[in-house]
């Protein structure tokens, strides 16, 4: 009753593996930017801009109490986050342009500005392939897109942010959908098993199918970055797809499943040793669909209570556990509601299409709010654990 309606329209909003994948489309060539440029990126320390945003949170408890809690950024933050964001463009070519809009501010304030309490945070805009490409190419009318694009500009900021910014410092890579694809690429030939992996405390890649040889924590996508298996490791790879435990990956699912004698990674944020763990989840206030800049309001009490702040926590409500199982191997996400409490008793994040949910997609869109409180928790640990091996 409470999950997120959201159109045909909007089917492409977080993922193009699809068009990653099919060798048939047409490529285009364009210019390539220049990083040095300081308007072709979201974020950058020391200025206003995406990242800089009100992140406050309302805590809803079970009885329907309200908590508020502020956010605080560290200015003194001792390593970096380097981020990709996911398919969220509406431009109507195949690749996007470099134009900050709406929706790359949206996801930015959903995904990645609340690492700004443990990192500073660096992130590029990119010529992803767009939603609009995405959409043609499920309608069976492919356009024209270039799939390299993305790719280029993405490593083409990473030099620049090396060259220029990282002065030494440890770095996490974060990325979701489209951007963890990427981000795998990046990872695959710049930093597997070369020098400048030593300088990474761990990647964050979210909404993906990562493979890896069942059974094993390294090998597959990369062979020399393990998966992350407790929150002081580091140099390790974080990976998982968000999926309702009541609701698993079907047969034809579009993440969880890898090819013969491989499994998509999961990697739960909040238990990395494994088990089943509360989530911390930081959701939006009001239902929105990925990358769109309004929002419609949503009663997260009975009666309902007006809530003033972009986040919303639901404390004791969502657990997640990683699966490994006949339908993948996927993290997921039980609902425990409250019976006669004050609180809502579900969450809004399926992709529904008609009245349907789309179970190949499970929870995608929320993959990062699902996730976020712990993957930030995760990220300091790992920041101390890294800094007290390099003797800082």
């Amino acid at each position: 009753m409470f999950r997120t309606i959201i159109r045909t329209a909007a089917v492409a909003v977080l993922s193009a593996c699809a068009l990653a994948a099919d060798p048939g489309l047409a490529s285009a060539a364009d210019g390539d930017p220049s990083y040095a440029n300081p308007d072709v990126w979201l974020c950058r320390p020391g200025r206003q801009d995406a990242c800089t945003v009100d992140l406050d949170a309302t805590i809803v408890a079970a009885d329907g109490a309200l908590t508020r809690e502020a956010f605080h950024a560290d200015p003194d933050a001792p390593i970096d986050c380097f981020y990709v964001y996911p398919t969220v463009s509406n431009e109507p070519g195949g690749n996007s342009d470099l134009v900050i809009g709406p929706e790359e501010r949206r996801v930015v304030e959903q995904q990645f500005a609340r690492f700004g309490a443990k990192c500073r945070l660096f992130a590029p805009m990119y010529r992803q392939i767009t939603r609009t490409a995405l959409r043609a190419f499920l309608s069976g009318r492919p356009i024209p897109v270039d799939r390299q694009m993305g790719f280029r500009d993405v490593l083409a900021a990473w030099t620049d942010y090396l060259a220029r910014d990282n002065k030494g410092r440890g770095v996490v890579l974060i990325g979701h959908s489209q951007g963890s694809g990427v981000l795998t690429q990046l990872l695959k030939t710049e930093i597997d098993g070369k020098p400048i992996q030593a300088r990474i405390v761990s990647a964050i890649l979210m909404g993906t199918t990562l493979p890896v040889p069942k059974g094993a924590d390294i090998g597959g996508a990369f062979q020399h970055i393990p998966v992350c298996r407790s929150n002081t490791q580091t140099g390790c790879v974080v990976a998982f797809a968000d999926f309702r435990a009541d609701v698993p990956p079907p047969a034809d699912s579009r993440f969880g499943q890898a090819s013969d004698g491989m499994q998509a990674v999961c990697a739960n944020p909040a238990a990395l040793g494994g088990g089943s763990a509360p989530l911390d989840a930081y959701l939006a206030a009001g239902r929105i669909a990925a990358g769109e800049s309004g929002a419609t309001p949503v009663s997260w009490t009975n009666p309902p209570q007006a809530i003033d702040t972009p986040f919303v926590k639901v404390p004791g409500l969502l657990t997640g556990e990683c699966k490994a199982d006949e339908h993948g191997s996927y993290l997921a996400v039980t609902v425990h509601p409250t019976p006669g409490g004050a609180r809502v008793n579900d969450i809004a994040g399926d992709l529904l299409v008609g009245g349907k949910v789309m179970a190949d997609w499970g929870l995608h869109l929320i993959d990062a709010n699902l996730n976020m409180g712990s993957l930030v928790t995760l990220v300091g640990e790992q920041s101390t654990a890294y800094l007290a091996k390099a003797g800082h």
